[in-house]
């Protein structure tokens, strides 16, 4: 079985609950076509003059966290980091997962009682909303291009 590095990839065993996004089936599945698409436009303005190809999951936890969201049901908890922001992960019943925890290298985050987080809060920001809704657009780009193939 291949591995992954982001954080619950062993478990990450949620199964889609729309079809509305065609041969994403499972968070792995969902991965492999986000790192197609993650990019410094995608990622959080505040971030982007660090974004690399090298660390493509830096700055697109809320977007993506709420993508999945979205996909598979479930709810999207935070990290409190410092600075007062939120790192966005999923958890869906006892599966938890972290399709970003990449752009944290080595640093081991806790995944234990986070509060919930809540896209009408994120989505307040519209530079965060239009990011978010251009990565569900090339999602969707994305597939249909696959499905034509």
């Amino acid at each position: 079985m291949k591995e992954y590095k982001f954080y619950g990839w062993e478990h990450a065993d949620a199964r889609a609950v729309t079809e509305e996004y065609k041969g994403i089936e499972t968070p792995i599945d969902l991965y492999h076509a986000l790192s197609e698409i993650w990019c410094a436009q995608t990622c959080a303005p505040r971030m982007r003059h660090e974004w690399t190809v090298e660390n493509k999951t830096l700055g697109q936890c809320s977007i993506t966290a709420f993508l999945a969201q979205d996909i598979f049901g479930g709810k999207v908890f935070g990290i409190l980091r410092p600075g007062g922001n939120y790192h966005c992960y999923n958890v869906i019943g006892d599966c938890c997962f972290d399709l970003t925890s990449e752009q944290f290298g080595e640093e081991i985050l806790n995944y234990e009682d986070n509060p919930e987080q809540f896209r009408e809060v994120h989505f307040a920001k519209e530079e965060k909303r239009l990011r978010y809704e251009y990565l569900k657009k090339a999602l969707k780009a994305q597939i249909s291009m696959q499905s034509e193939a």
